[in-house]
């Protein structure tokens, strides 16, 4: 079973060498790569055309959710990863995202690999582990040797990258949605659009791991206010979609509940019109 892997890029080529680096060194079957260079100042779309991994590039950033779609036109296999260039993925990453398709038995749903970051983030789903903040102080012999000893179960709320859908459920939803670029918020909106084509399953696999190096990419951009383009959207804010829908971080045990018409969620509907009333009166 092959994966297209979509990596946009921005002028991060030692990030994006190492990652590639990585898929090619620790995956176990021969993943279609497609890169998309926004700019390409530092030379990584020479670099890439000299590897022969296919590419889509911009002379100028269009942002994330621009540059996986237009990626995606490349894409071959019928399962579709979007991974940051600034993660490293460690041995096994591919096969465990393989025994989770497997154990779906359909071809609707979200599955996202679990992260190894460096600093606290306030994230449940990820392993907190300093193996290095950046590529010159990555310690890649230690994180190969120490990965595994870190005890992580399968949780629910699969969301961001590296994040796996198949290639139908990636056309029915359209990818990402362009007016969220350059691409804040937009891991929760696609996941949104997922649920309500009536997916229910978002599935993070603990034993699917990559090292993430943390907003080496997001951290340069000029943000959209995609907080508040989210409750517009959908009438309830992105926090409460992933507490309340996805149950975020909790145990994985299966398909997530269809009920989501509780006094909790319709309490937080109201907050999130409250919210959109008090942005449309300024």
């Amino acid at each position: 079973m092959h994966f297209s892997i979509i990596i946009p890029t921005w002028n991060n080529l030692e990030y994006l060498q190492l990652c590639i680096k990585g898929i090619r060194e620790n995956s176990a079957f021969n993943h279609q790569i497609i890169v998309h260079v926004n700019e390409g100042k530092d030379g990584s779309k020479k670099w890439v055309d000299m590897q022969k991994i296919d590419y889509t590039c911009s002379p100028e950033n269009i942002g994330i959710c621009k540059a996986v779609n237009l990626a995606f036109t490349k894409a071959k296999q019928d399962f579709i990863v979007y991974m940051n260039d600034d993660m490293y993925p460690l041995p096994g990453w591919d096969v465990a995202l393989i025994k989770a398709i497997q154990q779906a038995g359909e071809d609707t749903f979200m599955i996202s690999a679990t992260m190894i970051e460096p600093k606290a983030s306030g994230n449940d789903c990820v392993i907190v582990a300093d193996f290095g903040q950046s590529t010159t102080t990555f310690r890649k012999a230690d994180l190969l040797k120490k990965y595994t000893d870190f005890e992580k179960n399968d949780w629910n709320g699969a969301s961001w990258p590296p994040v796996m859908l198949s290639r139908a459920s990636w056309e029915k939803v359209g990818g990402f949605s362009e007016a969220f670029s350059p691409g804040m918020y937009s891991d929760p909106d696609l996941s949104m659009k997922l649920w309500e084509t009536g997916c229910r399953i978002f599935r993070g696999v603990g034993e699917s791991r990559v090292y993430h190096f943390q907003a080496k990419s997001t951290g340069k951009v000029l943000r959209n206010d995609g907080r508040m383009q989210f409750i517009h959207k959908w009438g309830i804010s992105a926090n409460a979609f992933y507490k309340h829908y996805l149950k975020m971080g909790t145990t994985f045990e299966g398909k997530l509940e269809h009920n989501t018409n509780t006094l909790a969620v319709k309490l937080q509907r109201a907050k999130a019109w409250f919210l959109k009333y008090l942005k449309n009166k300024k």
